[in-house]
């Protein structure tokens, strides 16, 4: 999971060097948008995920306490003035920022409006807090693909039993999970160090957690360093390993918070990039980037081959293996949009909790504990579900249809959407 957090200290000061991206007509309405993001976190604590600016900032909103009603008015103000905003000389990048703080806007008054108690459906809540809706599978689309791992899958029994007895053959066991991390962590870097420049003191450390309801978390803690856990509550598959390392770090979310700070708070001077909104459109970039990472830095049957060969036997896993474990977790895949119908209709009032865990298990092969963490995550972060799976299709489609099977111009491409004011309508 992403949700990045910057916690740098310190004021954001405009200097010689960002003078040349000073956009008088967006400044004030970048700070007001800040502001009001910080106010709203005082009656949403999921809200505000990180934040980076002045100190006093944040002091003011907690001791203002601004009521609910007064912050959404004054952000229906702000989207007014930014919709009055003359954007006729901005470049490129000025027209992203604008149209990037706009969405911001609608995304936070959307929450506000949740979180006052207005209902909004998963689809109409994702359009106006994620800039884009997750498309819709019927149960026919996913009953074929258990047909074709029936085929597949060896035993008796239902497709799901089959799969995770299939699958626990290659669970990396405690004792050798962090060398086994290690190794992936290091390929992900020295293959994302080859193509994206990154400041000589970036790091992050790993360390290993229970009790969550999320696989992995990067905690970024500014000046090009994180803080990556892994959560151990239930058992780690080997194909995970790089997944994760790609996905939190290299060239994933660490890459995405130090590109992000460097770029656009420090050289540009962007306020409004100070603070991370967990529900914004940001997230479906940041989550659809990070998932893509894994193929960028790992092609083809370069994932299969370094797992194969390096981490298979790290893990004390059969080398041998790999090539059918993979060619059963490709049909698997084809399920990825499982889960968005399961929340969709749970969130909806369609199905009851206990039929979403039906549904997981299911169509998404999981085991009922991890069903159950599942669920979990959905009742808590809702339509963020899609963030994953269709921000990782927005992303592809956009760099392989630009690429054109370029190995180097994917990386541009890459690097690009981590390191500018990105939305998911811009990817269409």
């Amino acid at each position: 999971m992403k949700i990045t957090r910057l916690v740098v200290s310190g004021l954001l000061v405009t200097t010689a060097a960002t003078m040349a991206y000073a956009q008088p007509a967006l400044d004030p309405l970048a700070e007001s948008y800040v502001r009001l993001a910080l106010a709203a976190g005082v009656h949403d604590g999921d809200y505000v995920d990180a934040y980076s600016g002045p100190t006093e900032w944040r002091t003011a909103a907690e001791a203002e306490k601004l009521p609910l009603a007064e912050v959404r008015s004054r952000l229906e103000r702000l989207g007014a003035g930014l919709a009055r905003v003359d954007a006729a000389s901005f470049d490129r990048l000025q027209h992203m920022r604008h149209a990037y703080l706009a969405k911001q806007v609608q995304a936070l008054s959307t929450r506000l409006a949740h979180v006052a108690g207005e209902k909004f459906s998963f689809d109409e809540e994702s359009r106006l807090i994620y800039d884009t809706v997750a498309p819709h599978h019927d149960t026919a689309h996913y009953d074929a693909v258990l047909a074709e791992l029936d085929q597949a899958l060896p035993g008796d029994g239902t497709v799901a039993a089959r799969f995770q007895a299939f699958r626990n053959r290659f669970i990396i066991s405690p004792e050798k999970l962090d060398a086994v991390f290690q190794a992936a962590v290091a390929e992900a870097r020295a293959r994302t160090l080859k193509r994206i420049p990154l400041p000589a003191d970036e790091k992050f450390t790993l360390e290993y957690v229970t009790g969550k309801p999320w696989a992995g978390y990067n905690w970024y803690q500014g000046s090009a360093h994180s803080r990556i856990q892994i959560n151990t509550d239930l058992p780690i598959f080997i194909d995970r390993a790089v997944d994760l390392a790609a996905h939190e770090g290299y060239p994933g979310h660490h890459v995405y918070g130090t590109l992000i700070e460097q770029k656009l708070m420090k050289e540009r001077g962007w306020v409004e990039f100070s603070v991370n909104p967990l529900f914004g459109p940001s997230a479906i970039i940041a989550e659809g980037t990070a998932n893509y990472g894994i193929i960028v830095a790992f092609p083809g049957t370069e994932k299969l081959a370094f797992e194969r060969d390096v981490l298979f036997p790290l893990a004390g896993l059969d080398p041998a293996l790999a090539d059918d474990y993979y060619r059963v977790l490709g049909l698997t895949k084809k399920l990825s949009f499982a889960g968005n119908e399961a929340a969709r209709d749970y969130l909806d009032g369609r199905i009851t909790a206990a039929e979403c865990a039906a549904r997981l298990e299911k169509y998404s092969l999981m085991e009922p504990a991890r069903a159950q963490q599942y669920l979990r995550f959905i009742e808590k972060y809702r339509s963020y579900v899609i963030t994953y799976n269709h921000g990782l299709k927005l992303v592809s489609d956009w760099v392989e249809a630009r690429s054109q099977g370029d190995s180097a111009m994917r990386w541009e491409l890459f690097t690009e959407l981590i390191s500018t004011p990105q939305l998911p309508s811009g990817l269409k």
